[in-house]
């Protein structure tokens, strides 16, 4: 029976993280293959717009050109993570599924530093930087880590 439930909880980890690679990498491919760069289309008029961008640099574009640091932490991110499998598997689930966010979006960054020496950025609230599937499981994963770090519990029923 312990056997079923590992085997499920890893192919839940593995099952995510193959997901956001996907959608991420997916999406990006339609961004590169339809939109030239720079150029925006309006999905809905003053609020959401696909804007195909190229970062060279962090979240909102900090640390333009430092491509070999971000390979760096995100394959320290991706290591640590295999490394640690077998303790990951005793933590909560929403912890892993936070752990797999994590490195769904390194790897989906990781692969656009390596091919194109920067990330491709595209859905574009205007009144935020640019972003993409990757930054959005990085940062629901960031999001889940903290509420598991801060032991939140919810109320009793």
């Amino acid at each position: 029976m312990l056997t079923v439930f590992f085997r499920g909880v890893t192919m839940l980890f593995w099952g995510l993280i193959v997901l956001v690679l996907f959608l991420d990498q997916f999406s990006k491919y339609l961004v590169i293959l339809y939109l030239a760069p720079w150029e925006s289309i309006a999905i809905l008029p003053g609020v959401l717009y696909l804007t195909h961008v190229r970062n060279p640099g962090a979240a909102f574009g900090i640390l333009a050109n430092w491509t070999g640091l971000f390979i760096l932490v995100s394959l320290l991110l991706i290591g640590a993570i295999l490394l640690f499998w077998r303790r990951i598997l005793t933590l909560s689930r929403s912890f892993q599924l936070a752990l797999a966010l994590e490195v769904g979006g390194a790897v989906g960054n990781l692969i656009d530093r390596l091919r194109f020496g920067q990330v491709i950025d595209f859905i574009d609230f205007r009144v935020w930087p640019v972003f993409n599937v990757a930054d959005m499981a990085i940062v629901i994963g960031a999001l889940l880590i903290g509420y598991n770090l801060l032991g939140i519990k919810r109320p009793l029923e």
